[in-house]
């Protein structure tokens, strides 16, 4: 990374600091633009991350998707290509020196649009690769990234400019070999945009019996394809997924202080109160009331949550 590159990062974090004047995650008037802002390392995060580009401008994160580890910093940006749910972390992060990033949230329709623009041809192949994706951090990316966040500076410009510049931006992601796969999210019909499907029903229906015959005939696959191609592509079996958004919302719902643990857990699809309280300390590490407690007393303490 040389001389301009480094030019590029500190405008990038300067105008981040400017307009996150608070710890947390900031929408702005540029649509789907997020700033995040933390200072201080908090514990695991856990959320779903929705199709997107990650930018880290100072700082570093760890993101965990099932198993596996994805690590990023300045000078890498992290992808994701369905809904799927994530552990985070910040790794780098102080008063003195915040994590300070962004987030561009994008839908298949405009890479499906770029793709065409382009001139590629478009077919849907019989293959499906991990929604999840840390790639080198190129200059060009970076310049468009930098332009639209310098956007928020000038408002009246937004309306006009910003889709342009985001069309840019999925452009340059898409350019790069290691995002090859990204496009077949996009493509009608491909093993990738349908497992993507099944993975948007199953964070709208969590609380559904888990049913793989239907869930396979939805998308047009056999059984024991629909199992090996959700693995590739989120890292976990169908089950496995559900479990973790099912704990994630039921975790939520106590933390909002609207119901107790066992309400909870039958909300969230489960029968047992007992068999929840167990698989969510297997999870979180403690069982509900006492996570919960945890992450109160982290919030008094001035430990915020970042996305």
């Amino acid at each position: 990374m040389g001389d301009w590159f480094e030019k590029q990062r500190r405008e990038l974090l300067q105008i981040i600091e400017k307009f996150t004047l608070e710890d947390g995650t900031h929408d702005t008037q540029v649509p789907g633009l997020r700033l995040i802002r933390t200072s201080e390392l908090s514990e695991p995060v856990y959320s779903v991350y929705e199709p997107s580009l990650c930018i880290v401008a100072q700082g570093s994160k760890v993101v965990m998707l099932g198993q596996e580890v994805y690590h990023y910093d300045p000078s890498s940006y992290l992808t994701a290509s369905a809904h799927l749910p994530i552990t985070g972390q910040v790794m780098e992060a102080s008063r003195e020196t915040p994590y300070l990033s962004l987030q561009i949230l994008f839908d298949m329709n405009q890479i499906l649009d770029i793709m065409q623009a382009s001139g590629e041809a478009i077919r849907a192949k019989a293959e499906a690769s991990r929604g999840l994706k840390v790639s080198r951090m190129q200059d060009t990316l970076l310049d468009a990234v930098l332009r639209l966040v310098k956007l928020i500076e000038t408002p009246q410009d937004i309306p006009v400019l910003a889709p342009y510049v985001i069309r840019e931006i999925i452009y340059r992601v898409l350019q790069n070999e290691n995002n090859a796969s990204l496009k077949q999210f996009a493509v009608i019909g491909s093993h990738a945009q349908r497992i993507a499907g099944v993975v948007e029903r199953l964070n709208r229906d969590f609380a559904q019996p888990l049913r793989i015959d239907e869930l396979a005939a939805e998308a047009r696959m056999s059984a024991s394809s629909l199992y090996d191609y959700f693995k590739e592509v989120t890292g976990m079996s169908p089950i496995q997924f559900q479990k973790h958004i099912r704990l994630q919302e039921a975790r939520r719902l106590i933390f909002s202080g609207s119901i107790d643990a066992a309400e909870a857990a039958f909300q969230v699809g489960y029968e047992s109160p007992s068999h929840f309280s167990r698989e969510y300390a297997r999870m979180f590490g403690l069982p509900p009331v006492r996570d919960v407690r945890r992450l109160r007393s982290y919030l008094v303490d001035g430990i915020t949550v970042s996305e």
